[in-house]
């Protein structure tokens, strides 16, 4: 039908893509004429092409479409209408020029759909592509050569009327929502982690015991240091989580007066509720069993402490003691005065800060008006208390023409870690005395700042703690000690907790020296301290005592050269054990260990078999190879041969590594020995 006269042309155009992401898409461009009058008719032309292909005149098919792969809705509203006027004047679709759809290049990012349009899925595509098509009469030559898609059109619709349903439901939601504020602030977050850059944050839920009571209360338990019970009060704070202060009688001597006016007893522990004396572990464990501790400790929580609880101990303060000034103290002081103090040349070598025996007899005679002999009785004695020593080391004193120096003025002092600018003129106390304490507060440092296997130590902890503090006060009292006064037992014991004690010093002083062979050389060698008036390393007291002067491993001269007066102190024969109870800082190490006089023998059998039941060997019987720590091969002269080694090792075994153990060395077959790893990282 022609359009009348009168009639308006009306082209709208719209570009609507449905399906974005999928494969298919489809033009279709639709042109409305509307005219006025009774002879007004509706004319919709329909235009469909293909990707490979241009439209097809309908008015020449025989009735049948092809099928269209991707589709495209084109509503031109800038058409022109000189198009139109052409299609209506010539009245033959065969002369009007096809549309052309020019389709982005497939390779290029697809835009994202339009709000509320969906993307179809490959079965809901090839779905509508199958669905009948509804076409135009034939018979009319206004009909364009394709159909529109029905359910395609009726499910945008559809979809668009569902967004707008869901935002208005969304929206009534949200005035819901804001009277709940208060209670979704109480909803716990799930997210317990998160990383910022270069930042860790880790989120602590708390229960509802920490978020509703605040800690007020004081936990206070004395104890003392190898205690079994007053271990198993440590370990059940600990466990529970719970803050407590203890109070070591063996590091803070002056709190057992203390003790014993609260508690009219010095047995330990006891242990302390903010004021109120709850008792020790016996009292702990039949609290616990009846179910009536958090009762307890809930009342606890609740009080404040007050001040006449007992009261924690304050760093850097020292407990009061009697200063006993040694006896010959005035004397040395007139000494440093009167003596001419210089640098001489014997024996083709400069001897710094020396002087002569007969300068200082004289100088003793001057001063205190007393014989030649008298003064030499005094030399000697200020020798025997480690004042004075020969140069050489060749007498203990004489008078004549021989060389002297004071001890501050030794070589070796300023690599001693227990000399604090001036010499210790205090009354030296028994090596005993000093042996035990020592073992004491290191093994309360232990205690607080190590795993329960010893394994792993706490060097920050230490290093900030009142126990290390008075650990480095007590060393100085080594300066002048007479060691040869302890009995075998106590010198052993007291050389093995002196060794790791140093060792714990000296990471904290100057580092752990890592893998580096020559930075362990020198953490060895270089970490000093005087005891008796003489120089002791962690190797001179391995290699020079513990071992008897044998060679380091690696090493071509021992420790001790003849003449050493410290080869006095070294043991006749080398006890093998006691390599298990040494640490030297490092993972593959034995644990750290302190030991008793009186059971140092036992605990060093101790020591060594839990150390090879958990990591010093492993048998592997399909390989006939023993592995062993490399321990072993480094002090093998101290072990034996393999063969005799193995044997000894049977002794420390539990039955099944035993039982391996003995089944190869007595089939008659081969045994290889190999030696695992070691690992020289710090042991923290």
């Amino acid at each position: 039908m022609g359009l009348p006269e009168g009639g308006v042309q009306i082209t709208t155009a719209v570009d609507i893509n449905l399906n974005p992401k999928s494969p298919e898409f489809f033009d279709c461009e639709i042109n409305k004429k509307v005219s006025s009058g009774d002879d007004c008719g509706e004319q919709e032309t329909e235009q469909v092409d293909s990707d490979d292909s241009s439209v097809n005149d309908s008015s020449n098919s025989d009735g049948g479409s092809d099928e269209i792969e991707q589709r495209e809705i084109h509503v031109d509203n800038e058409e022109k209408s000189g198009d139109a006027e052409g299609l209506r004047k010539n009245g033959n679709d065969d002369e009007a020029e096809p549309t052309e759809v020019f389709h982005p290049n497939p390779q290029l990012p697809r835009p994202e759909a339009p709000p509320g349009v969906v993307a179809l899925d490959t079965e809901e595509a090839e779905k509508i592509q199958s669905s009948p098509l509804i076409k135009r009469s034939n018979s009319s030559p206004e009909s364009a050569a394709a159909a529109v898609q029905i359910p395609t059109l009726s499910k945008f619709f559809r979809e668009k009327s569902n967004s707008l349903s869901a935002a208005i439901t969304k929206r009534l939601s949200l005035l819901t929502d804001d009277n709940d504020d208060a209670s979704e602030k109480k909803k716990v977050s799930n997210i317990t982690e998160f990383h910022l850059s270069g930042l860790k944050v880790t989120v602590k839920l708390k229960n509802e015991n920490e978020e509703n009571e605040q800690f007020k209360g004081r936990i206070t338990f004395f104890s003392r240091s190898n205690c079994r019970d007053s271990t198993a009060v440590r370990s059940f704070l600990r466990d529970r989580k719970l803050r407590y202060v203890e109070i070591n009688i063996d590091v803070y001597p002056t709190r057992e007066k203390e003790l014993f006016e609260r508690t009219r007893s010095t047995a330990v522990p006891q242990i302390f509720f903010n004021e109120k004396l709850f008792g020790g572990l016996v009292a702990l464990n039949s609290l616990r069993n009846c179910g009536l501790l958090d009762e307890r400790m809930k009342e606890l929580l609740c009080r404040k402490c007050p001040d006449d609880a007992p009261a924690p101990p304050v760093y850097g303060f020292d407990d009061p003691e009697e200063e006993n000034p040694d006896e010959l103290v005035a004397t040395v002081r007139v000494l440093r005065q009167k003596l001419p103090i210089q640098d001489r040349l014997m024996k083709m070598k400069i001897v710094k800060n020396c002087f002569s025996s007969s300068e200082m007899v004289e100088a003793l005679i001057h001063q205190f008006d007393c014989g030649r002999k008298k003064a030499v009785e005094i030399g000697k004695q200020l020798a025997r208390r480690h004042f004075l020593h020969h140069v050489f080391g060749e007498n203990e004193f004489e008078d004549g023409n021989h060389f002297y120096r004071f001890l501050e003025h030794e070589p070796f002092i300023p690599r001693c870690y227990n000399f604090r600018g001036s010499t210790n003129d205090l009354e030296p106390k028994s090596a005993t005395t000093i042996s035990l304490k020592l073992a004491k507060i290191m093994s309360a440092i232990l205690e607080s700042y190590a795993s329960e296997d010893g394994y792993h130590l706490d060097y920050l902890g230490i290093s900030n703690s009142e126990e290390f503090r008075r650990f480095v006060n007590l060393v100085q009292e080594l300066q002048r000690v007479d060691i040869s006064t302890l009995s075998v037992s106590e010198r052993l014991a007291f050389f093995l907790n002196l060794h790791n004690a140093m060792v714990i010093h000296a990471v904290i002083s100057i580092g752990h020296p890592g893998a580096s062979v020559i930075d362990r050389k020198s953490f060895n060698s270089d970490f000093v301290y005087v005891i008796g008036g003489s120089p002791y390393s962690l190797t001179t007291i391995i290699n020079g005592v513990l071992r008897n002067n044998r060679r380091p491993p690696y090493t071509f001269t021992k420790p001790f050269g003849s003449g050493d007066k410290r080869l006095e102190l070294a043991f006749p024969q080398v006890n093998p054990l006691i390599h298990f109870g040494i640490c030297n800082g490092s993972k593959s190490s034995p644990p750290v260990r302190f030991f008793t006089p009186q059971g140092v023998e036992s605990e060093l059998r101790f020591a060594a078999r839990e150390f090879l039941q958990k990591d010093g060997i492993h048998v592997d019987l399909a390989k006939r190879t023993v592995h062993l720590t490399r321990i072993f091969k480094w002090f093998s002269v101290d072990f034996g041969q393999e063969k005799e080694m193995l044997k000894w090792l049977n002794g420390y075994l539990d039955a099944t590594k035993a039982g391996l153990l003995s089944h190869l060395s007595g089939d008659g077959g081969a045994v290889h020995v190999a030696y695992q790893d070691y690992d020289w990282s710090i042991n923290c």
